[in-house]
């Protein structure tokens, strides 16, 4: 029997512009009945108390999937690595689960696996699929904030390449590995 999980944050983040949506935001847009987000939220509800979505328009629709909310705290939609920032700095437990709101595929055994390689390690944990990193899928100590802030203050903007300064711990997925699909064209709202 696998070892029982440490407590951690959930960050969902949904802080996006939405443009190959057509500007729709993503995390609200249906998919088989529902949002999105609503997907996302309910494999990891039973994971964690503190449960965090960083989103930037339509707060009073995402308050019903999290504890928390934050938002950038630069305007204009700067990208990921500002959501995680804002993610982590109210983060209630020293390990979070960084998830995008457009990924409904995603299972618990993945997040599951990820916190188990990051917590045995002691360091951040990211899908590696097809061999490219997937930041949208990771695990990460709050220790890193410092490190993350640092970046950005000094013009980084990748989430990726911020993350990637510090040790961080691979998940290998299959190239073809459903759980890690993103939602973030029409198109793929048929399936």
């Amino acid at each position: 029997m696998p070892e029982p999980l440490l407590p951690c944050s959930i960050l969902i983040l949904a802080g996006g512009r939405g443009q190959r949506m057509g500007g729709r935001d993503k995390g609200l847009i249906d998919w088989q009945g529902e949002p999105l987000v609503a997907h996302v939220q309910r494999v990891v509800r039973a994971l964690s108390d503190d449960l965090v979505i960083s989103c930037n328009r339509n707060q009073e629709a995402y308050r019903a999937y999290a504890d928390q909310l934050v938002g950038d705290a630069q305007a204009d939609f700067p990208g990921p690595l500002a959501g995680v920032i804002a993610g982590l700095k109210v983060a209630r437990h020293d390990w979070v689960v960084v998830l995008a709101c457009d990924a409904p595929l995603v299972d618990r055994v993945l997040i599951e696996d990820l916190l188990r390689l990051a917590v045995a390690n002691d360091s951040a944990a990211m899908v590696r699929q097809g061999g490219y990193w997937q930041p949208m899928f990771s695990v990460l100590p709050r220790r890193v904030l410092p490190g993350l802030e640092q970046a950005w203050a000094a013009g980084e903007r990748s989430l990726q390449k911020a993350l990637l300064c510090d040790q961080v711990q691979a998940l290998r997925c299959d190239e073809g590995d459903r759980r890690l699909e993103n939602f973030n064209s029409p198109d793929l709202l048929q399936l």
